[in-house]
C-alpha cells in the first residue's frame, strides 16, 4: 500500500496547483444552486399546505445545500478523460510493467483530487449554509450521521469505478465523450441532482432503486435527512454495496479485455 500512498501524495501536490481554479469553479458553482434556491422558495410561496412531496421548504434547501456538498466529496472531475487519454497515448504501458495496479493508481488520484477539492470549496460552501443557516436541518441523530457518511464513502467508489469502466471504452472506440455524456444524463436525472426521486410516483422510485443511479447521489442524502429509515436503510446500503462491487467486478472484467487488444502507440 506504501507506493499508493505515495501516489496520493503526489496527486495531492500536483492538484494543489489548480487550487485557485478550483475555488473559482467552488464559489461560481453556487450560483445555479442560488437560482434553485430562489425558485422553490417561490414555489412554496404559492402551495397552501407549504410542503411539495411530504419536503417543507427547509427540508428542500437542504436537500440542494447537501447535492452540493456531496459532490464536491464524490463526483469524478477530468478522471475519465485523462484515463481514456492515458490509454490513445499509450502511456499506459508503463503500468503494465511496473508493480503497480492502475486501478488503485487512479483510485489514488481520485482521491487526492477529492480531498483538495472539497478542502477548497469549504470555505464558500460553509459561507452559503451559513447564509441559508435557517433553511438548513441537522440529520435526526448521530447514528443517521454515521450511516451518511458510510454511504458517502460508497457513493465515491460507485462514482468512480463507474467512470473508471466508461472511460476504459477507449481500448475499443477512439472517442469516449458520447458514452460519457449519456451516462451522466442518466445519473443526472435518475440520480437525484434536479429534485428529490421520492417526490416521484411510487412505483417509479421503486423502479429507480434497483438501478446505480440514486446511490451516486440521492441515497445518502435521503439517509441524512432521515428520509430512509429502519428495514428501508439497510437495504438501501446492502443495495449500495452490491452495486459497489459490481461495478468493480465489471471494471475488472473490461480492463482485461481491453488490455487483450491493446497496442502502445507512444509513450
Amino acid at each position: 500500500m506504501g507506493k499508493y500512498w505515495q501516489v496520493l501524495k503526489i496527486g495531492v501536490q500536483n492538484t494543489l496547483v489548480y487550487r485557485v481554479n478550483f475555488l473559482f469553479r467552488a464559489t461560481f458553482g453556487l450560483v445555479p444552486l442560488t437560482a434553485m434556491v430562489m425558485l422553490w422558495k417561490t414555489i412554496y410561496a404559492g402551495t397552501s399546505g407549504g410542503t411539495v412531496g411530504a419536503y417543507d421548504l427547509a427540508q428542500m434547501i437542504s436537500y440542494y445545500l447537501l447535492v452540493t456538498v456531496t459532490d464536491a466529496l464524490t463526483a469524478v472531475t477530468e478522471d475519465d478523460w485523462q484515463i481514456a487519454a492515458d490509454i490513445k497515448d499509450g502511456l499506459i504501458s508503463q503500468f503494465l510493467l511496473k508493480p503497480m495496479d492502475y486501478l488503485g493508481y487512479r483510485l489514488s488520484l481520485f482521491v487526492a483530487g477529492r480531498l483538495v477539492y472539497a478542502t477548497v470549496a469549504a470555505l464558500p460552501v460553509t459561507l452559503f449554509i451559513l447564509w441559508h443557516r435557517e433553511y438548513f436541518v441537522l440529520p435526526p441523530d448521530a447514528a443517521t450521521a454515521l450511516c451518511f457518511f458510510f454511504s458517502l464513502f460508497l457513493t465515491a467508489l460507485l462514482n468512480f469505478l463507474t467512470s473508471f469502466t466508461m472511460a476504459l471504452l477507449a481500448f475499443w472506440v477512439l472517442e469516449v465523450a458520447t458514452f460519457i455524456f449519456i451516462l451522466f444524463a442518466f445519473e443526472y436525472l435518475a440520480g437525484g441532482h434536479l429534485f428529490p426521486l421520492d417526490i416521484l410516483p411510487a412505483s417509479l422510485v421503486e423502479f429507480l432503486n434497483f438501478t446505480p443511479f440514486p446511490y451516486m447521489l440521492y441515497f445518502p442524502i435521503s439517509v441524512y435527512l432521515g428520509r430512509t429509515q429502519h428495514e428501508a436503510l439497510w437495504g438501501g446500503l446492502a443495495m449500495q454495496a452490491l452495486w459497489v462491487v459490481a461495478a468493480y467486478a465489471l471494471a475488472r472484467i473490461v480492463w482485461a479485455r481491453g488490455i487483450r487488444r491493446y497496442s502502445a502507440v507512444g509513450g
